[in-house]
């Protein structure tokens, strides 16, 4: 590793968002040492990095963050930041087992909140999401509304947000807290909804839709969101928090239809099924504060759902792991 670099832990690395977000660093900027630091849970997969595997500034640590010892193998060297994406992510999932995603959001950032400060390491970013807020009928979040989570996973991830400020306002830390909304593009675990329609659809199976698909999400094309990630960890400033949102609104139901028509088919391959119990009706967020640090979107929503669609075409026609 180069030693003049920044040297970047990377929690949840080799997920969706955190390999995009690693890859990004190591083939868009040379500045960089990133220390992916990954769990290898069931939606992760490092064949996410092949392309960057064997670069030099990259090395790869298998630890989870609810265990400290493992932990502490990744911050053997000198660390300038960590940015923590390492979470467990599926709402439907938290319905079921709730207490997972206290272990692993809650702990598991407890444990590494620990670690920033014993270690003194100059910068933390914390990945949170737009959930946390709740919903919101009419306008935007902004970074200062209300936490009103609804369901488990949203809860998990509030109650990680509120140690991160108690851990800047009782020790200082020097964290950020990032709130993204719904990410889409390649290589995501087909149990989101983009994922999971792409390829019910490709099994000559139908779309389940909850409800009448009329619930809202705000998208944002995962390299977008690792391009302003970067800018956080750049320019962001310490004890702040920022939403990340696209301003790209679209109902369930309509991103149902623009996949069934990407893919062919018809609109009968689209089937309602019973509503997500205290499912969230509409998210949208205020991101007008990272505007300010310079980042924008530069991914089309057409353009990023079909590419995203059109991956997952290849991928099983090639049978690869999704």
């Amino acid at each position: 590793m180069n030693s003049k670099n920044q040297t970047i832990v990377v929690t949840g690395g080799a997920g969706f968002i955190g390999s995009h977000f690693v890859k990004y660093l190591l083939k868009e900027r040379d500045r960089y040492n990133v220390i992916n630091v990954d769990a290898l849970s069931y939606a992760a997969d490092l064949n996410r990095l092949k392309e960057i595997e064997n670069d030099s500034r990259y090395s790869f640590v298998k630890a989870d963050v609810r265990n400290v010892k493992e932990l502490e193998e990744a911050f053997s060297r000198d660390v300038d930041a960590v940015v923590h994406f390492a979470a467990e992510t599926h709402v439907d999932n938290s319905i079921e087992t709730p207490s997972l995603f206290a272990d692993v959001n809650v702990k598991g950032t407890l444990n590494l909140l620990n670690i920033v400060r014993e270690k003194k390491i100059k910068k933390y970013i914390h990945i949170s999401t737009d959930e946390v807020y709740g919903e919101i009928e009419e306008g935007a979040f902004h970074e200062d509304s209300p936490f009103q989570p609804n369901s488990p996973y949203s809860a998990s991830k509030a109650s990680a947000d509120f140690f991160v400020r108690a851990y800047m306002r009782t020790y200082n830390l020097p964290a950020i807290i990032v709130r993204p909304c719904n990410n889409y593009g390649p290589w995501q675990y087909p149990e989101k909804f983009i994922p999971v329609a792409s390829c019910k659809l490709l099994n000559d199976e139908k779309i389940p839709v909850y409800a009448k698909g009329l619930n809202r999400r705000e998208w944002l094309y995962v390299e977008d969101c690792a391009r302003a990630v970067e800018t956080i960890l750049e320019k962001g400033v310490i004890g702040e928090a920022y939403n990340l949102g696209s301003g790209v609104e679209k109902k369930n139901i309509d991103i149902a239809r623009a996949i069934v028509k990407i893919l062919g088919k018809t609109n009968d391959s689209i089937e309602f099924v019973k509503d997500r119990p205290g499912h969230d009706f509409r998210y949208a967020l205020n991101s007008s504060k990272i505007s300010k640090l310079g980042w924008q979107t530069r991914m089309n929503f057409e353009e990023g759902l079909e590419n995203t669609v059109n991956w997952y075409k290849n991928t099983m026609m090639n049978n690869i792991k999704a």
